[in-house]
């Protein structure tokens, strides 16, 4: 089943307003819908956050954060009870939308079952989800380690593949992300490292694939395919092949910039990894789980790595969950020998429940298969209109509900609207005219990603584009002629 303006799903959990059923008109105020009291307790909320909370990845003082009240399917309302067109999925992991009645019926039922078990024992939801997850990896990878999110199933797969081999370098891109922990921030090609930046690890960075901004001076796709794949044996040879470990690669980078891989290039990896005997970890962390159309996004090339991490779209969230999809190669290391790591929390029933039933859901309603339709019919062309219009954007790229909007101030040398690592207050002018035209977007850098929960219904998703367009004419004034 496709989701359309008219999906059952959508409007199975949404009354007239696109507020939850459980409110009924006379508790509601005229902001968005929302009651009274919500708003209210969404100020006190603020007030709290300010004096206790730390946040992440921010300086604590300056920082305005906004207050969220209320959120169904493709929607959020704000502190003052605004609706927003959720085009982030927050963190590009509502993949599911928000608040759906058959995955929050499933968190419900399982509290009253069993709330937590220790991970040594048995718990039927964490099996049913390993069981799901495993029919939908290629290749042997039938075995699952589950963790708390995509950070620690980096730095698990990572210490997998080191006792594996017994060799301890890794190989990670530039331009990629894979976690905010030691090893995974480390690991991580974008600036976010930086101030945690520790040569100990033992990680090597390359350069990545990325046709749009060619590190190898490529003037095609085929061209980029080569030169990236003899700069990436270049760097193995340097490094020593019997010293490297894992290389560990995002399918398709998420927040670096949603940037497909050309064509043949996953093979030619997946190649030199197996011909120097090097682990191959695909970070499927926020690619997973329908966000590109497919399962995984592997699929889009018929790729088998030896590990895939996994996180955000396996249970949209709703409760924490992460893991390693393991190869039987790499299972059989462990059979006789202790793995020695693990997590209070590995296999959190909670939190399995919610991705049982959030797999279940996407396969019955056919969110993938609509994923999928919604980049190829509506997202994609709309942005490529969009890009005719515009010349602020240098480049649209993705796929299914996984897209990314660049945005320059000269088509022809490409500087972008912000620069590398940083904001501009052009950007801040963009982003301030989503959120008034009734969007929340993702930005990241000098990019706009278009990232809608993979059921937005099809209308939904056309005022988002139209509202991007209204936008754009804002960074369109810092255009260089």
């Amino acid at each position: 089943m496709t989701t359309t303006a008219d999906s059952p799903l959508t409007q199975s959990h949404l009354d007239a307003d696109g507020a939850g059923t459980e409110r009924t008109d006379s508790q509601r105020t005229a902001a968005g819908g929302i009651d009274a009291d919500r708003i209210e307790a969404g100020r006190r909320a603020y007030e709290l956050d300010r004096a206790h909370v730390f946040h992440s990845w921010q300086a604590q003082g300056p920082f305005d954060p906004m207050t969220i009240v209320d959120a169904a399917g493709p929607y959020v309302w704000d502190g003052e009870g605004r609706k927003l067109l959720d085009l982030s999925s927050q963190l590009v992991n509502t993949n599911i939308g928000h608040q759906h009645p058959g995955v929050v019926a499933a968190i419900q039922e399982q509290a009253g079952k069993l709330c937590t078990i220790a991970p040594q024992h048995v718990n039927d939801a964490r099996s049913e989800a390993a069981r799901l997850i495993a029919e939908r990896t290629p290749g042997d990878l039938d075995h699952v380690f589950f963790t708390n999110g995509g950070a620690d199933a980096n730095e698990h797969a990572i210490r997998m593949a080191r006792l594996h081999t017994g060799r301890t370098k890794v190989l990670s891109a530039y331009r990629s992300y894979h976690g905010g922990t030691q090893l995974a921030v480390n690991v991580t090609g974008d600036p976010r490292r930086f101030a945690n930046d520790y040569s100990a690890e033992g990680i090597v960075h390359f350069m990545p694939a990325y046709p749009y901004r060619s590190y190898f001076n490529s003037t095609s796709e085929d061209e980029e395919t080569q030169r990236a794949l003899a700069h990436l044996e270049d760097m193995i040879t340097l490094e020593g092949p019997g010293n490297i470990a894992a290389l560990i690669l995002e399918t398709v980078p998420g927040t670096a910039g949603i940037y497909a891989p050309p064509a043949g290039y996953l093979a030619g990896v997946r190649e030199l990894t197996a011909k120097y005997g090097i682990v191959f970890i695909a970070d499927e962390v926020m690619a997973g789980f329908g966000r590109t159309g497919r399962w995984f996004a592997l699929d889009h090339w018929d790729m088998t790595p030896d590990l895939i991490t996994f996180a955000k779209g396996v249970n949209s969230g709703y409760v924490p969950l992460g893991g390693v999809a393991i190869s039987e190669a790499i299972f059989e290391t462990f059979r006789d020998r202790a793995y020695p790591g693990g997590l209070t929390y590995s296999g959190h029933p909670l939190a399995c429940a919610a991705a049982v039933a959030t797999i279940t859901a996407m396969e019955t309603e056919g969110m993938v298969a609509n994923a999928d339709r919604l980049g190829e019919d509506i997202i994609g062309p709309g942005l490529r209109e969009i890009a005719e219009r515009h010349p602020s954007v240098g480049d649209v790229r993705g796929m299914g509900c996984f897209w990314a909007v660049e945005l320059v101030k000269n088509r022809t040398t490409k500087e972008p609207l912000a620069a590398y690592g940083g904001s501009s207050p052009e950007m801040n002018e963009v982003i301030a005219a989503l959120k008034a035209e009734g969007v929340l977007p993702f930005a990241n850098f000098n990019r706009i990603h278009v990232v809608p929960p993979l059921n937005t219904p099809d209308d939904d998703v056309r005022f988002g584009l139209a509202a991007l367009d209204r936008a754009l004419e804002v960074a369109d004034r810092y255009v260089a002629e």
